[in-house]
C-alpha cells in the first residue's frame, strides 16, 4: 500500500512584453504587470523610470527581487549601484527609496511578494499595491486606452 499522492500540474505559461501596456505609475514612471497571483500574492513587473528619478519610499513586508534590465539605480539608504545585469534581493521587512542614476533610463523586472507598502515621513503607511491593485491599474488603463487586457492571472 503507497501512501504516494497524485501530483496536480499545471503547464508553464510564455509571457511576451510586448503584448502588454506601459501603464503610467507615480506621474513619472511606467509599469507593465507581466503577472499577478492571486494565490500567493506575487507580482512580477517591469518598471520604467526616466533618468534623475527619485520614486517614494517604500516598505516590504515580503521579500522582493530586482532585475536591472537598462540603466543605474540605487536605493539612497545605500552605497551601491545597480546596473545592468545586476540582480538585487530585498529581504522581508525592508525600507528604501529608489532613484535612478545617470544619464540612461532604467527599466527593471521586479518579482514581489506580498505588498508594496508607500510611507510617509514619519514611517507610517499611506499607500499600499498589491496584485489586485496592480490588476486593477492594468484593468482600468486598458480600458480607458480601448485596449483587451490580457489574463494576467492565469495559471
Amino acid at each position: 500500500m503507497s501512501n504516494a499522492k497524485a501530483v496536480e500540474v499545471y503547464d508553464a505559461s510564455n509571457i511576451c512584453p510586448d503584448d502588454l501596456p506601459w501603464i503610467p505609475y507615480f506621474g513619472v514612471a511606467h509599469f507593465k504587470l507581466l503577472k499577478a497571483n492571486p494565490v500567493t500574492g506575487q507580482t512580477i513587473t517591469l518598471l520604467k523610470v526616466p533618468a534623475g528619478t527619485q520614486l517614494p519610499t517604500h516598505f516590504h513586508p515580503g521579500t522582493v527581487i530586482v532585475y536591472t534590465v537598462k540603466g543605474s539605480w540605487r536605493y539612497m539608504e545605500n552605497d551601491w549601484v545597480s546596473k545592468a545585469g545586476d540582480v538585487v534581493y530585498e529581504p522581508a521587512g525592508s525600507k528604501h527609496t529608489p532613484e535612478s542614476v545617470g544619464d540612461e533610463e532604467v527599466i527593471t523586472l521586479n518579482i514581489v511578494e506580498a505588498t508594496l507598502d508607500y510611507l510617509n515621513e514619519n514611517g507610517e503607511i499611506i499607500a499600499r499595491d498589491n496584485w489586485e491593485s496592480f490588476l486593477q491599474k492594468y484593468h482600468d488603463h486598458c480600458a480607458a486606452e480601448g485596449i483587451s487586457p490580457i489574463d494576467v492571472t492565469k495559471f
